[in-house]
């Protein structure tokens, strides 16, 4: 309770009444498009995430960056870019992830961008596998003034480890989060909150306690238990659980998977946010990982008209009709207590 109080004050503290107006507008619309039944919003973004790079050190073997399986391009976002990006948002915005495909800190303008979105006085968070943290770089974290950053630790030991994270080494993991422990206290800060997220899949879920005991002797402010995402679920896989508590899917009466979510007609990721990917196509959500459903492209458009045109309008309205109709949908966690 009193790590998640922190980290709300931490989040708090980047809000002002121009932002929870936003929030406001945002939140309402979504809830009268509901009783519509047609897309009304207003408002701009709340959270948008900003995809740094798509490549990636490791081959994990249900992400697209891992599997190398783009049909869009492989590269990174320039920091001229990404203030044009983050331009038409920054009065509104209340959250900025740095964070969609490929891992960010292959970025080497990554943390010039966290400092810029810093100085605007925007909540900032990022997800690494924690390859790159050597001592240089997390002192330059914290100086960069980012707020939160995941860092992704599916196993406490190397065998267990290694069989998601190809290509991943455990201690790189472990002396990173070290460095950069080390790095905020030295340096006395607050910031990163610094969270250990766990993929919970059949070969790691009885190491769950054990993280937890890890995650206190390090220091490592909170431990967030995810669900895996499987792209072919139906007729099981061997990273779907035992315990279903920590499963997407559920085992149904003929023995197949289907997703948990009950799948209702609406979707609050549709009003709040975006994803912007690093050659500046704007995607309704982060299960849109090889950004199939572009809404726009920002260049030669302002954000606003994408934001406030057809394409969008029309994607809402679609969630609104039939949400189960829509192939990234139907993999997807909003609107169930899983994540």
């Amino acid at each position: 309770m009193g790590q998640n109080f922190r980290e709300s004050v931490i989040f708090l503290s980047k809000w002002n009444l121009r932002k929870a107006i936003n929030a406001f507008k945002v939140w309402f619309s979504f809830k009268v498009s509901k009783l519509a039944g047609r897309p009304i919003h207003w408002g701009m973004p709340i959270t948008v995430a900003i995809e740094p790079t798509t490549a990636c050190n490791l081959r994990c073997p249900e992400c697209p960056s891992g599997l190398r399986a783009f049909t869009r391009p492989t590269g990174n976002l320039k920091l001229e870019q990404f203030k044009e990006y983050l331009d038409p948002l920054k009065n509104h915005l209340s959250n900025l992830i740095f964070y969609f495909q490929g891992e960010p800190f292959i970025n080497p303008d990554l943390l010039a961008m966290v400092r810029h979105a810093h100085h605007l006085n925007i909540y900032t968070s990022s997800s690494t596998n924690a390859h790159f943290l050597d001592e240089d770089t997390c002192e330059k974290i914290v100086h960069s003034g980012l707020d939160r950053l995941i860092l992704s630790i599916d196993g406490t030991t190397q065998s267990s480890y290694e069989q998601y994270r190809i290509g991943g080494d455990l201690n790189k993991v472990l002396e990173g989060t070290k460095n950069l422990i080390a790095a905020r206290n030295r340096l006395k800060s607050k910031t990163p909150f610094l969270v250990f997220q766990f993929l919970v899949v059949k070969h790691n879920e009885h190491e769950i306690e054990d993280l937890r005991t890890l995650a206190g002797e390090l220091g490592v402010d909170k431990v967030e238990l995810k669900t895996a995402q499987v792209y072919d679920f139906v007729n099981g896989s061997e990273l779907i659980p035992e315990q279903e508590v920590y499963s997407r899917y559920q085992r149904i009466a003929d023995g197949t998977f289907q997703i948990k979510n009950p799948m209702h007609n609406e979707c609050w990721r549709m009003w709040q946010g975006c994803v912007i990917t690093w050659d500046g196509r704007v995607v309704p959500c982060c299960f849109d990982k090889d950004a199939e459903h572009q809404l726009g492209r920002l260049s030669g458009n302002d954000f606003l008209s994408i934001w406030r045109g057809e394409n969008y309008r029309e994607f809402r309205q679609s969630i609104l009709a039939g949400r189960d109709q829509i192939d990234i949908c139907r993999n997807c966690t909003e609107g169930t207590k899983t994540s």
